[in-house]
């Protein structure tokens, strides 16, 4: 891969069972990661890295985050975790010991560089709570960390989005201060994206003067319903990921991908030109 472009694969909300059972009696969401790590592991080029976007696994307990682990050895391409409300921090450190950037202070929040790429993650996951939030102390770690390398292209991450999407259920369960992380944000114009999940579809947004993308579910996505107390439901779309491309000369694109296996390609056109 040429060393001005940058590749972060971005997957959410995998909501792993113990042991292979199903989600909501339905959605076998073992299978679906191992399906999308059969996407990512067959990506040319190849991504630099896969980020993890909060809601790794479904209740938070050992057994599941055992069943993730062993899922997670099928990826070729390394990985950064980060919590989500159905996570538990404890348990998550626990079972990664060797990810020594979850192993520090009360709340996950963590920087990597990746080739010329600066990733901070906040962990807006609040115990026992669907909403989300990010504290004071985060708030001026993140300031801290934007004023150090100015001139760094960032991707900001955080589990909640830090906007309304019109999906009522999903709404009621939101950033509860989305207002303070924009203070920060629009303060510093290096950061290129917002990055989150908890919505189970790709939605983006205007946010602090940046542009705020959420990854769909890597399994199940919320049914996409706009009308006021529009119900709690599911659906089996066809799952997918965010790919976030950095060119040092062409800057930022985020590009939704689809998991599995589609017809296809085929070529627009033959030796004789297009194909009619």
């Amino acid at each position: 891969m040429s060393e001005a472009m940058t590749l972060i694969a971005q997957i959410s909300d995998l909501h792993i069972k113990a042991n292979g059972r199903l989600s909501y009696k339905k959605v076998d969401t073992q299978a679906a990661l191992l399906r999308v790590i059969e996407t990512l592991n067959r990506l040319t080029p190849r991504p630099d890295i896969v980020v993890i976007t909060g809601d790794l696994v479904d209740f938070g307990t050992a057994e599941e985050y055992q069943t993730l682990k062993q899922a997670l050895r099928h990826l070729q391409i390394p990985f950064l975790l980060m919590p989500g409300n159905h996570d538990d921090r404890k348990a998550l450190r626990a079972a990664f010991p060797d990810h020594h950037y979850l192993q520090h202070g009360e709340t996950l929040n963590w920087q990597m560089q990746v080739k010329g790429l600066q990733l901070l993650a906040l962990d807006s996951s609040v115990p026992q709570q669907p909403w989300g939030y990010v504290d004071e102390a985060q708030l001026h770690w993140l300031d801290e960390q934007l004023q150090r390398q100015p001139q760094l292209p960032t991707l900001v991450m955080l589990h909640h989005p830090p906007f309304l999407c019109g999906i009522e259920h999903m709404d009621n369960q939101p950033l509860r201060n989305p207002a303070a992380l924009a203070g920060i944000i629009q303060r510093h114009p290096q950061v290129e994206r917002v990055l989150s999940g908890h919505l189970h579809r790709s939605v983006q947004a205007r946010f602090a003067g940046t542009l705020a993308c959420v990854a769909p579910g890597v399994s199940h996505q919320v049914a996409f319903d706009l009308a006021e107390n529009g119900p709690a439901n599911f659906v089996l779309e066809p799952p997918g990921f965010l790919l976030h491309r950095w060119h040092a000369q062409q800057g930022m694109s985020t590009h939704l991908c689809a998991i599995g296996d589609y017809p296809g390609p085929w070529p627009f056109y033959d030796a004789n030109g297009l194909i009619d």
